[in-house]
């Protein structure tokens, strides 16, 4: 509980974010148009998946909705911008600072043109900084590493239901079989439809497209 006021804290996003800012300064420009877990993105598309999805959720957790929450991703294939290496990490950090206000939990928000409460939005935005983080890491030769809580976040989130995952418009596509004992964060990625041991050369990661179809 937040003593100054009496309301609950909100939600802090800083350790997967904080993550995703290191696996930026590693990636060189001759990897760009190389492959990533998600079929239909090249690398390059992969970084504008994530600085759009990162702009999308700040403003659903700032409830400033227009444009950035109200486009679907699978509307274009995203486009990066020349100056991402400056920009992302600003707009990482201004995402954190939106969600750790309480209020950014309270009522309704709209990401990716999806309207839905504040608090599963929270809840989408750190499982899309994780998986599409590991996607970079994959793509990109970097090591991945995630924190309990934020994986645990995910692996609730990503738990099959009563959705169907196997038309062309599934959100995920279905899970990947992992060993007993395998480790949580492979777990994870095989709940979002995703090969663990995907590497490039190694074929589609992610059937369907891997994104999660309300992010930008």
């Amino acid at each position: 509980m937040d003593t100054r006021n009496g309301t609950a804290p909100g939600l802090d996003l800083e350790p997967v974010a904080r993550r995703v800012r290191e696996l930026l300064g590693s990636v060189d420009d001759r990897q760009l148009a190389g492959p990533t877990p998600c079929p239909r993105y090249s690398v390059r598309e992969l970084l504008g998946h994530l600085l759009g999805l990162t702009v999308a959720f700040r403003d659903a957790g700032r409830k400033e909705l227009g444009p950035t929450t109200g486009t679907s991703p699978g509307s274009a294939l995203p486009v990066l911008p020349g100056d991402w290496r400056g920009t992302m990490p600003e707009l990482l950090d201004e995402l954190v600072a939106a969600w750790r206000s309480p209020d950014a939990l309270e009522g309704m928000t709209q990401a990716g043109g999806v309207d839905l409460p504040g608090r599963i939005a929270g809840a989408v935005a750190r499982n899309e900084l994780l998986v599409h983080g590991w996607d970079l890491a994959r793509a990109t030769g970097q090591e991945f590493r995630a924190d309990e809580e934020s994986l645990r976040a995910s692996e609730v989130l990503l738990a099959p239901g009563d959705d169907d995952r196997s038309g062309p418009d599934a959100i995920f596509g279905p899970p990947v079989p992992v060993p007993p004992g395998a480790p949580l964060l492979d777990r994870v990625i095989a709940l979002s439809g995703r090969r663990p041991d995907w590497r490039p050369g190694t074929g589609p990661g992610a059937p369907g497209g891997g994104t999660s179809g309300i992010s930008s």
